[in-house]
């Protein structure tokens, strides 16, 4: 399926996508910005999630393989997670298939505005000064847990996913800032190539757009995490909580008044 842009919407969706790329390799929650756009243009909502799934496996492959590079992640240790988050997808991506279209616009500013408003709150939701590296394999049972719910999360909806997995993997496996950061980019991976073949299969899938924008965030994607990598992300918390409660709030507007 394809929809229909004016040009100055390329453009736009160009630099969202850039940044979008950017904010997801350091602290995730590109869908956060993504996603609104997309709606905000007036693509239907089954369909911008699905263009958006494509967009954003350009982004977390690339930044996934940059933290993996820098041996920041040992995939050998989260096999239980990446099985429940393969079969947590497809659990979500059905699922919101079968959803109504207006109900789901009205849905998604509130899982948005949720997502902003704890990350506002919380302190430590985008980092812990945790400095021991994993040398063993995680609990299981948490990966399981994990697993399952964020990647049917990720299927459902997934804006903030990658903020979800960097704060749950800090809190529940009480691994360093980076460390966490690239677990979440692999396990949204895992996530978002599941949720693309189901979203594709229904027919719910702009290639041409969703190619545009994934391009895109890859360069942002590759950007971002090298600046993880380097910087940290003390500097991107204000920026992030300003623009996504912008986003969600325009949304809003639009869906219920």
């Amino acid at each position: 399926m394809e929809f229909l842009l004016d040009p100055s919407h390329w453009v736009i969706l160009a630099i969202i996508g850039v940044v979008a790329g950017f904010i997801d390799a350091v602290v995730g929650g590109g869908g956060l910005l993504s996603i609104p756009a997309l709606l905000t243009m007036g693509v239907p909502p089954h369909l911008a999630l699905g263009t958006n799934k494509l967009a954003a496996c350009f982004g977390s492959i690339t930044a996934g393989y940059t933290y993996y590079k820098q041996q920041l992640i040992k995939p050998s240790f989260w096999w239980a997670a990446f099985l429940t988050t393969f079969i947590g997808a497809i659990i979500g991506s059905f699922l919101v298939y079968f959803i109504d279209a207006a109900w789901l616009e009205k849905i998604l500013p509130l899982i948005i505005i949720g997502i902003a408003i704890y990350t506002l709150i919380s302190p430590k939701a985008m980092g812990e000064t945790i400095i021991n590296q994993p040398t063993g394999l995680p609990s299981q049972n948490k990966q399981i847990v994990q697993g399952m719910s964020l990647g049917a999360y990720d299927g459902f909806a997934g804006p903030g996913i990658g903020a979800f997995w960097t704060v749950s993997s800090i809190r529940l496996h009480k691994l360093p800032l980076l460390n966490s950061c690239a677990l979440a980019r692999l396990m949204t991976s895992v996530s978002n190539v599941t949720a693309l073949v189901i979203f594709a299969l229904l027919g719910e899938v702009d290639w041409i757009l969703g190619l545009w924008i994934g391009v895109c965030m890859m360069a942002g994607s590759f950007i971002g995490a090298k600046s993880a990598i380097r910087f940290g992300i003390p500097f991107i918390k204000p920026l992030f909580i300003i623009t996504v409660l912008s986003i969600a709030a325009h949304l809003a507007w639009t869906a219920w008044l």
